[in-house]
């Protein structure tokens, strides 16, 4: 289920004009060059990270930017697919993050990305024991 999330994602963002690495993925992460975004990876990381959006800043090939600002992130789908996320939120999921990455100096909007993400996860606990 992990590497069905992931790939669709992979898909989901491309659809979405999101430049992926390897032109996807066939394991449980996803690396995306942000420079057509005019985003740098520090940025995204941290204002994902205010919608409760969890990816890490990541170099992608032949990075012009420092490894403390780099031009990508990698988002992996363990976390959301334990929390039994499947393929049908997949979308709604890329949404948010696209809303937030398309908004990213706009604190409204993060905010509001953070209820819809906080609203999708209620009810699926990170531990359930």
């Amino acid at each position: 289920q992990v590497q069905k999330n992931s790939s669709l994602m992979a898909k989901e963002l491309m659809k979405r004009n999101y430049s992926i690495i390897s032109g996807g993925t066939d394991n449980h992460s996803i690396l995306i060059n942000l420079n057509s975004k005019n985003v740098t990876g520090k940025i995204a990381e941290d204002k994902l990270c205010k919608a409760d959006i969890t990816v890490n800043k990541n170099m992608i090939p032949f990075d012009k930017e420092s490894p403390f600002i780099t031009s990508g992130i990698r988002i992996g789908t363990p976390a959301i697919t334990t929390r039994g996320i499947k393929e049908n939120e997949i979308s709604t999921i890329v949404d948010m993050i696209d809303k937030v990455i398309s908004n990213i100096n706009n604190d409204k909007v993060i905010s509001e990305v953070k209820n819809e993400v906080n609203k999708l996860m209620l009810n699926r606990p990170l531990f359930s024991w």
